[in-house]
């Protein structure tokens, strides 16, 4: 296949897309790369029909890749992911309305086009979150206490155009960060930017069926393929506070493979969705048995996670907790670099007793009938 991989300058030197691309490029595949922040552009020329077979954007907010993106989805080609559900999550004020309106728990959300109107805002809804509403990566996100202090805050607010402010969610001080590749999901713990603390590493964690259903509801809400969703597990249940497209897959097993066989699957699909379960590999993606650096056959567990259908025994102290409408199994034993803890938290009898990943199909179904 030919694909177009845009790497924004933010990118440039990160090992997410450039490992994709090494993958790709060592499956045969032919990848042009096109830096849209450091280039001078014919978009005539750049841009044409039936030249690639899709395009592939790992985007930041401001950054002109998308309108790159978007272009090419003109034209007819497959983008990676639909250049029209970027543009729905990384505008935070649409996504908020999208996600509500679809029935996605996310805390309520004002929008605001100048920092002073933030006055209006209610003092019962207070402690509030403020925010840019095409921020990323935690910038500029602020905790206003309480109305009375919302004055000093206003300058650092100036120039940083549509605001978002929401009701803070009581938490434990880190956050749940959920990626989905490949049509699987991958549940992570991490610091809040809220509370930072150095001492706190992002790893893996066993996933709760109620996250795993809400993050496979984010996809088809969005018409995600690749996307990772955060989640704080609040007092009344877990909250979506944050949806990203091709986000960092920090701690998932075999990332750059298992997002090349993503982008291979959905470039050959013309980008509709994620294959289904069961269906063999995209042309160009090495087959079952198949032997490489970092490149597990499709379809094979990663290292320390059990093969499908194969019966795991709980060990000492573990209980096994059937999930209703999830047929995983119920109790995985952590490998070597996953250490076996719950999460502090609402939820953390349920964290014992759940697996590390599971198939985001199968997750969609878990809340059915509930």
């Amino acid at each position: 296949m030919r694909l177009c991989f845009l790497v924004e300058e933010h990118y440039r030197h990160d090992g997410m897309p450039n490992e994709v691309i090494r993958q790709l490029t060592s499956w045969g595949h032919r990848v042009d790369v096109v830096r849209p922040g450091g280039s001078l552009l014919r978009m005539g020329e750049v841009v044409r029909a039936g030249v690639h077979d899709a395009w592939v954007l790992k985007t930041v907010s401001g950054g002109p890749g998308l309108t790159l993106l978007e272009a090419a989805a003109a034209t007819g080609t497959t983008t990676i992911n639909d250049a029209r559900s970027i543009r729905g999550v990384r505008d935070k004020a649409l996504a908020a309305a999208l996600g509500s309106a679809h029935g996605l728990p996310m805390p309520p959300t004002y929008a605001v086009a100048r920092p002073e109107l933030l006055a209006e805002v209610p003092d019962s809804e207070y402690p509030l979150v403020v925010k840019p509403a095409d921020g990323s990566s935690g910038r500029a996100v602020h905790l206003v206490p309480s109305p009375d202090r919302l004055a000093e805050l206003l300058p650092a607010l100036a120039g940083e155009g549509m605001l978002i402010a929401q009701p803070y969610v009581p938490n434990p001080g880190t956050d749940i960060k959920v990626y989905c590749v490949d049509g699987d999901l991958f549940a992570t713990e991490r610091c809040s930017p809220l509370h930072p603390d150095p001492a706190v590493r992002e790893r893996r964690v066993p996933l709760p069926a109620e996250v795993a259903s809400i993050a496979a509801r984010v996809g088809a809400v969005y018409g995600l393929d690749l996307y990772g969703v955060d989640v704080l597990l609040g007092p009344d249940g877990p909250v979506v506070v944050d949806v990203n497209d091709f986000p960092s897959f920090r701690q998932v097993p075999d990332a750059a493979a298992r997002v090349a066989r993503a982008v291979l699957a959905l470039a050959r699909a013309g980008g509709a969705a994620r294959p289904p379960a069961g269906q063999g590999p995209a042309a160009g993606v090495p087959a079952a048995g198949a032997s490489g650096p970092g490149m597990p056959a499709p379809g094979m567990p990663a290292p320390g996670m059990p093969a499908p259908g194969v019966p795991v025994t709980p060990g000492p102290g573990m209980p096994v907790a059937p999930v209703p409408g999830v047929s995983v199994p119920a109790q995985v034993v952590p490998g070597p670099s996953v250490p076996q803890q719950s999460v502090p938290g609402p939820s953390v009898a349920a964290y014992s007793a759940l697996p590390l990943s599971i198939p985001a199909q199968v997750a969609a179904g878990a809340g059915d009938g509930a």
